[in-house]
């Protein structure tokens, strides 16, 4: 017994040797197969120190697995269409993203979901008409948007850029929008660029809320507004946004008092009774003149 027991406490330490000896190539092989995945390089693509750069490589489509530490990608000038939802879900460690010069005309929902470290967006020169209300749901870092040169921009929903509390710059510029709320940007605390020139400005009633933001902000906002211009209302085409002021708004002040409605109401009454009248008096003119007719024809026989 005493010889069994002394075979069996021997042989185990030997047997898990063996075995940790078997494992040893097995996991470092994973290890390799993990660290190979993580540097893997897309085609056309070239990567160095967490740069991923595929621009210029008239791309239809987004290239698949990326390393997994890319901090900055860009897939710029090329062909691009759609970016596939969860695009960059395994991307936790990306700040720049350079979309410009493709053919984007939306982005998926949730796609910066998993990207809480994204600080540079570039989506200009791109097809946008729209940016939808949470469009960049959770890029809660993104400190720069660039929207300039989407020719077929025409709406900026207010919610656009809720909780983007870090958002420092953003361009608007070239586009198509002819109005963009206030409550969109009143929800940037610390914005301090903002670009919205060569946008057909409909400089109404409704800008009036936009310029007087960016006249309280001007000192602590640079922005390009003394080139963006107005293309109506047709009195101020052409004329440089800053350049009106507040009298150009006075008419939409305008408030009617009890006098002004009591007056409008008399005056109405007024011709209404009128109305009236005249109606009557060509009723009776009419009637004169049918009876004196048929009087003369009734002599002539």
């Amino acid at each position: 017994m005493g010889t069994g027991c002394t075979w069996l406490w021997g042989e185990g330490p030997v047997s898990r040797r063996s075995s940790a000896m078997l494992l040893t190539p097995f996991l470092i092989a994973m290890a390799m197969a993990v660290s190979e995945a993580s540097a893997r390089c897309p085609v056309l693509c070239t990567c160095r120190s967490h740069v991923v750069d595929c621009s210029g490589q008239r791309l239809f489509s987004v290239p698949p697995d990326l390393p997994l530490d890319t901090r900055n990608l860009s897939l710029a000038h090329n062909r691009i269409t759609t970016i596939p939802p969860g695009y960059l879900t395994c991307y936790g460690e990306l700040r720049v993203l350079d979309l410009r010069n493709n053919s984007l005309a939306e982005l998926p929902a949730g796609l910066f979901l998993t990207a809480k470290r994204l600080a540079h967006l570039d989506l200009s020169y791109n097809n946008f008409s729209h940016v939808v209300a949470n469009m960049f749901q959770e890029a809660n870092s993104l400190v720069r948007i660039d929207l300039s040169h989407n020719p077929c921009l025409r709406k900026v929903h207010p919610q656009a850029f809720r909780g983007l509390a870090q958002l420092r710059d953003l361009d608007l510029s070239h586009g198509g929008l002819s109005f963009l709320s206030l409550e969109a940007l009143e929800g940037l605390p610390v914005l301090v660029t903002l670009q919205i020139g060569g946008n057909p400005w409909v400089c109404g009633c409704t800008m009036e809320p936009l310029l007087k933001w960016l006249r309280n902000r001007i000192q602590r906002c640079t922005s390009d507004s003394q080139l963006a211009e107005c293309r109506a209302p047709p009195e101020v085409e052409g004329a440089p946004l800053f350049s009106l002021t507040e009298e150009s708004f006075k008419a939409c002040h305008l408030t009617l008092t009890l006098d002004d409605y009591l007056f409008i109401a008399f005056v109405g009454f007024v011709v209404s009774i009128a109305s009236v009248a005249t109606n009557f008096l060509l009723g009776i003119t009419a009637n004169c003149c049918h009876r004196w007719s048929k009087a003369s024809e009734d002599e002539e026989i």
